[in-house]
């Protein structure tokens, strides 16, 4: 039982080792993921924050999502990483902000 416990753990290791630059992506990808679709939902779509809220949510939590109506830019934090998407325009939509 010990042995194959050990295998499985060194079977992960390896595969975590190959595929590391995927997984250091992802934290960045949910909080991106999040500002972009909750702006295009809010702005995009004119639909209400309680309805885009519920619409982004994830199996993993965000810290914060911030919605700055004046400006049409949201933030959304998750995961250690941080993404802002604001509203350009009927005909541009939202983009992420660099």
């Amino acid at each position: 039982m010990k042995r194959l416990l050990l295998l499985v753990l060194l079977g992960l290791l390896a595969w975590g080792w190959s595929e590391r630059a995927a997984l250091s992506a992802f934290p960045g990808i949910l909080s991106a993921y999040s500002a972009k679709e909750f702006c295009s939902c809010r702005y995009v779509m004119g639909l209400d924050t309680g309805y885009c809220q519920a619409y982004v949510k994830q199996w993993l939590p965000l810290s914060e999502l911030r919605d700055d109506v004046p400006a049409r830019r949201v933030e959304a934090r998750g995961l250690g990483r941080s993404a802002s998407a604001q509203w350009l325009g009927p005909r541009e939509g939202c983009r992420l902000l660099p």
